[in-house]
């Protein structure tokens, strides 16, 4: 019972410390979220939304939820680029956006029409 307890607290002094290490790594933080929408105005569930920092590395990717909705917390404030994708189709990128420090940044992107096909075969 002991040695259990001294593992425990063990592990938790090492998860507090690297959540600890983690935070003053990094710079000030902020959040993203916003929504994703079709051509004509309505929710895009389950849709990739990609964000990466201005300068083309660092990507991450999240989901929106059933009402479109995704969000980005606990991020360094920078300059992020940001795009959806849903249905085979990916929206414009969406450049430049702004983290800042202890706010929340809000953005909507929007997919595009889909595409007229036709195929016409001909013999």
């Amino acid at each position: 019972m002991k040695r259990m307890r001294r593992s425990t607290t063990f592990l938790l002094m090492i998860a507090a410390l690297g959540i600890a290490m983690t935070a003053s790594a990094r710079g000030p933080i902020g959040e993203l979220k916003g929504m994703v929408l079709d051509s004509q105005g309505k929710p895009v569930a389950d849709a990739t939304v990609t964000m990466q920092s201005s300068d083309g590395k660092h990507p991450y990717a999240t989901h929106t939820d059933a009402s479109g909705h995704f969000k980005f917390a606990r991020f360094e404030t920078g300059q992020y680029d940001l795009r959806a994708y849903s249905g085979g189709m990916f929206s414009q990128w969406t450049k430049r956006i702004s983290i800042r420090s202890k706010k929340t940044t809000e953005i909507t992107l929007r997919m595009p029409p889909p595409a007229d096909v036709s195929v016409t075969v001909t013999q």
